[in-house]
């Protein structure tokens, strides 16, 4: 069977590359077309568009790129007219793909939506197009079943895909997590402008801490040239690209900004201090649209505070070193963080293998369609 896959961020590519190697096991004649990045072309997809093109984030921004938008979704619809899928997959980037998948209702197209777009954060009324719109709807939140329950929409858990995708790297490099070395890591994002935001505020802490060796995760979408005036600095920062996993593997907490990254550091047993600033109008527009108590993942999931999230004017280079310090030297700070991430696990594993489970059900859904 012929999937088309379409997703925008670097965390749609790593679970969409493990979906593509789930569904070969299950269709061995499957043949894969995606919007996506290397991890998804490495698995076997014929890629078309990288997600390094698409990357606009916030208001201001979408706003400035609008061309450059309708003109991949042009070109988005008329490839896969050309390729005549049995499935159009979606996974999360919902400002492109909800548009697609209105249209793809339009052409007869059967639509999945892998990894629900935020949408119990703000404009909750696209629930409306998404019933409409979406043949079958794979959640990766435990929350958020209940959520369009309350829409009268049924959609299928299927557990979250970073606990695997991290238990199997953990099970692989255990040495990695041997390393001593008083290290902080510094996860700024994978766009430049949010980059720039937040990296000279996280990059500024350093200063406070000649003890420990500060280590930036560089952005594989971005030249590394990009990142050397903002450290050059600093005697005590280094960077590594591609290499996010082994370096959370071997930190002592670290500074993140808000996004899946949140996560991933979390089910790595690190503490964490959660950090976003972005444009001031973008941001002011959201406050006002946005319905949740947190931003970070881990304590949406939770319902609490867990991680301390600095946002906006109180992502200072003070209150993120008086809260670093807190994650380092407080023991029942770590303690309760310690608890904290056990249950946060143990929540998002009940589904089991997210992946699998994701390409059963697709799989389960076009041979009962078939």
């Amino acid at each position: 069977m012929k999937y088309y896959i379409i997703a925008g961020e670097a965390s749609g590519d790593l679970h969409g590359s493990n979906l593509v190697k789930e569904l070969k096991l299950l269709d061995l004649a499957a043949d894969f077309r995606c919007w996506g990045g290397d991890k998804m072309e490495a698995a076997g997809a014929k890629l078309v568009m990288h997600y390094r093109q698409l990357a606009f984030m916030g208001f201001i921004e979408v706003i400035k790129n609008l061309r450059t938008i309708f003109r991949n979704l042009a070109f988005c619809k008329e490839d896969i007219v050309q390729y005549k899928p049995d499935i159009l997959v979606l996974i999360d980037y919902p400002g492109f793909n909800l548009r697609i998948a209105a249209w793809a209702k339009r052409q007869n197209i059967k639509v999945i939506f892998y990894i629900s777009p935020q949408v119990w954060a703000w404009k909750e009324s696209r629930v409306k197009a998404i019933k409409r719109d979406v043949d079958k709807m794979l959640v990766i939140l435990p929350f958020e079943t209940a959520f369009y329950k309350k829409w009268n929409f049924e959609v299928e858990y299927v557990g979250h895909p970073l606990v695997q995708v991290i238990d199997e790297f953990r099970a692989e490099n255990v040495r990695a997590e041997t390393d001593n070395s008083a290290v902080i890591a510094l996860l700024p994002g994978s766009r430049k402008q949010e980059i720039l935001k937040k990296l000279p505020v996280m990059l500024a802490v350093a200063n406070d801490f000649p003890d420990y060796s500060f280590v930036v995760a560089k952005a594989p979408g971005i030249e590394p040239a990009f990142y050397d005036e903002l450290l050059a600095p600093y005697k005590n920062v280094s960077s590594v690209i591609n290499q996010t996993y082994p370096l959370l593997a071997k930190s002592r907490a670290a500074l993140v900004t808000s996004g899946t990254a949140t996560l991933e550091t979390a089910l790595f047993g690190v503490p964490e201090v959660v950090c976003y600033k972005g444009n001031p109008i973008s941001f002011h527009i959201a406050k006002r649209l946005i319905r949740i108590k947190y931003i970070c993942l881990v304590n949406l999931i939770m319902d609490k505070e867990v991680v301390k999230e600095l946002i906006q004017d109180e992502m200072t280079v003070e209150n993120l070193t008086l809260e670093l310090k807190k994650n380092l030297f407080d023991p029942a700070k770590k303690a309760q963080l310690k608890e904290d991430y056990r249950a946060l696990k143990n929540l998002l594993s009940q589904g089991g293998n997210a992946s699998a489970n994701a390409a059963e059900s697709i799989y389960r859904f076009l041979t009962a369609e078939g």
